[in-house]
């Protein structure tokens, strides 16, 4: 630290140091900041007459740590971070320069209370670069995920009410494991309470959540992404059992939500699943370049079947002029 850098902005230092690590004790700021532990103190003291609600406890759990008060403390960033932030929203498909837009107002109100040697090169990505919409996202009700989040924070059992895919709606109650995001959709991993099967829900076709007495506690070993996707294609209306014509090392990149994969043999994988939209699960088989049969499953054959017709009937022109 410069020896010339006034109280003030020591004390905003400080500040952001307490911001990027909370918890960080005063030996560690003194060495950080390149002071003494005594003039550490001094700031903090600063913060605190400023109505800056810093906290600090004692022992290997202590440290200090910005608390909440009556005064909102300023929110310090670097470029890096400014940039990132603005990043990140484009990677979520946000158009973070639109007014209209939540997102783009927050982080527009962002931007514009950083200093503008921080805030410039992310304020230009905010407006200059536009997010193709990802017509594969669907963004659920924030007050329906906050709901969730929180039973799961509570170990809370909830009650879902869902509209699946193809709009058969139910009512289930589950033990909310996680909330996971994967490829632009949220996704509600939990436990049915009745059956004791695992299950996955679309965040954005749960239309009300209602907590519940019941708790729960959540498998020690959970890794929520993992089982999310494990469970993908699980628990739905109409089963399906495929057999594809090559070994599972070349299949192995079949999305999860096909199903699950097995050997058979060194020339053949099985493909275990279940499906509420058949037509879409037939045109995801279609795209698969190995020959296929469907041994399980009526309805999945029928809609194979009545692809495979449509596609037929779409190659030959002339079969349709003539008739």
């Amino acid at each position: 630290m410069r020896p010339d850098t006034s109280p003030a902005a020591r004390a905003l230092l400080t500040m952001e140091a307490i911001q990027d690590e909370p918890g960080i004790t005063a030996d560690r700021l003194a060495e950080r900041l390149g002071v003494t532990s005594r003039a550490v103190r001094r700031y903090v003291g600063i913060l605190r007459d400023a109505e800056i609600p810093v906290e600090s406890a004692r022992g290997p759990a202590g440290g200090y740590r910005l608390g909440r008060g009556t005064r909102l403390p300023p929110l310090v960033f670097s470029s890096a971070e400014a940039l990132g932030l603005v990043m990140a929203v484009l990677d979520g498909h946000h158009p973070a320069a639109d007014p209209a837009d939540p997102v783009g107002v927050a982080v527009a109100k962002l931007l514009r209370a950083m200093p503008q040697h921080v805030a410039e090169q992310a304020d230009v990505v905010r407006r200059m670069a536009a997010a193709a919409p990802d017509r594969g996202a669907a963004r659920p009700d924030p007050a329906t995920t906050v709901a969730l989040v929180r039973a799961r924070a509570e170990a809370r059992c909830v009650t879902v009410h869902y509209r699946s895919e193809n709009g058969r709606e139910f009512t289930t109650d589950v033990e909310p494991w996680a909330v996971v995001v994967r490829h632009g959709r949220w996704y509600l991993l939990c436990r049915s309470v009745r059956s004791g099967s695992v299950r996955t829900y679309r965040v954005d076709r749960v239309h009300r959540v209602e907590l519940l007495d019941s708790t729960f506690r959540p498998p020690d070993d959970l890794d929520p992404v993992a089982s999310l996707e494990e469970h993908l294609a699980a628990g739905w209306e109409h089963h399906t059992e495929v057999l594809l014509r090559a070994p599972l090392s070349r299949v192995q990149w079949l999305p999860r939500t096909l199903g699950r994969l097995e050997a058979v043999d060194d020339e053949t994988t099985r493909l275990i699943g279940t499906t509420s939209n058949l037509t879409g699960y037939a045109s995801d088989l279609a795209q698969v370049p190995v020959p296929f049969t469907v041994v399980g499953g009526p309805e999945l054959r029928e809609a194979v079947a009545a692809l495979a017709r449509r596609l037929t009937d779409a190659g030959n022109p002339l079969a349709e002029a003539s008739s």
